[in-house]
């Protein structure tokens, strides 16, 4: 993995950390195994600059019928995950992270892209931002969907590499791969130890 191959990090950066919520944890059939390696990690860069973090969660429906075309598909695959059936507690943040909110922000989705919520965008603008820092989960899904869009956008991309987990090992290395093939212009990726020293900026 590199470090910051464009420089270090300008004063409008922010961490936008990608649903790490209780719903991924050991007893949920969405589990991503090592993701209690990366609450740690996580913790560290949110810790520095509260202020500076958004955390988004990822939010069923209610019901399959509530959403659009292939997500009722979707949702009736894994019904026992929305609303009306799974147990409100895992739309939680994990307390480690909780705790840093307010005075960090909190956006929910309905879909894989954090741009995907109406809030984030406004939240970005108001903070002038450049640059993100992007934790979370899952590494081939939300966490994917939120950089290509930061990408559309014209976002300085950071993906912490040790702050990002998948449920799918496949998934995850393979994606490590393309950002690092296909992307090298638009993303750039690097461990915590490489960013933390210069995190948050200077303002």
């Amino acid at each position: 993995m590199e470090g910051l191959r464009f420089g270090p990090l300008s004063s409008h950066t922010v961490h936008l950390c990608v649903d790490m919520q209780v719903m991924f944890g050991p007893q949920s059939e969405w589990f991503a195994p090592w993701i209690s390696k990366v609450v740690p990690v996580v913790t560290d860069i949110a810790a520095r600059a509260p202020a500076r973090t958004a955390f988004t969660r990822f939010i069923p429906p209610r019901e399959p019928e509530d959403m659009p075309g292939s997500w009722q598909r979707y949702y009736q695959r894994w019904r026992h995950m929305t609303q009306e059936r799974i147990d409100p507690e895992w739309l939680k943040l994990f307390p480690e992270l909780a705790r840093f909110a307010p005075p960090a922000t909190v956006i929910d989705k309905a879909t894989y892209s954090a741009f995907g919520a109406s809030g984030l965008e406004p939240w970005l603008l108001a903070h002038n931002v450049d640059t993100l820092l992007i934790t979370g989960s899952e590494t081939d899904v939300c966490v994917l969907a939120t950089v290509l869009a930061a990408v559309d956008r014209g976002y300085r991309v950071i993906i912490v590499t040790d702050a990002i987990c998948s449920s799918s090992d496949q998934g995850h290395n393979g994606l490590m791969e393309l950002y690092s093939t296909r992307f090298t212009e638009q993303v750039e990726t690097a461990t915590a130890a490489a960013i933390l020293p210069d995190w948050p900026p200077a303002s």
